[in-house]
């Protein structure tokens, strides 16, 4: 039987959930994890690009859900290859399918926090639409294009946006 895939990131396979790797991190280093969320920085290092995500759950397409106040924290997905930053600006939605690399940690605001951290081996960047299916926008009202005859510009139906 073959893995189910979306864009190159496995749907089929048992997950680890975030709440795993947050309460015991190091236990699961090495291991395959999938996690999404929004950007909230990318830095270019030496090492590679570092990107600080806000956790969210996802969806059985594997899309991070748009609720923000379902998140259970913060992680950093490391790319080790180039990645430029300005492709992943704060906002982005996405989801990294990589090998937990154990924690690094970081200040936020005035604190330390400590972040799972993730080698990225695939990631998939989500329009916010993505899963909303396509609309059709059209003006409202009649066409100026008034007639007995049939015109792909009028329509005797009322248009929706």
């Amino acid at each position: 039987m073959s893995e189910h895939q979306v864009d190159g990131l496995p749907s089929g396979a048992p997950q680890i959930s975030y709440a795993q790797v947050k309460a015991t991190p190091e236990s699961f280093k090495g291991q395959p994890v999938t996690f999404g969320g929004k950007v909230l920085k990318a830095r270019r290092l030496k090492e590679g690009t570092r990107i600080e995500i806000l956790q969210l759950p996802l969806t059985p397409s594997l899309q991070p859900t748009m609720d923000l106040s379902r998140s259970e924290g913060r992680f950093v997905a490391l790319q080790k290859d180039f990645l430029d930053p300005a492709t992943i600006p704060p906002g982005t939605f996405l989801t990294v399918t990589g090998e937990m690399a154990g924690t690094i940690v970081l200040p936020l605001d005035e604190t330390e926090y400590t972040y799972p951290l993730i080698q990225i081996g695939n990631l998939r960047v989500w329009a916010e639409n993505d899963e909303d299916p396509p609309r059709i926008h059209r003006p409202i009202g009649p066409s100026p294009y008034w007639g007995p005859y049939w015109s792909p510009y009028w329509s005797p139906w009322p248009y929706f946006w």
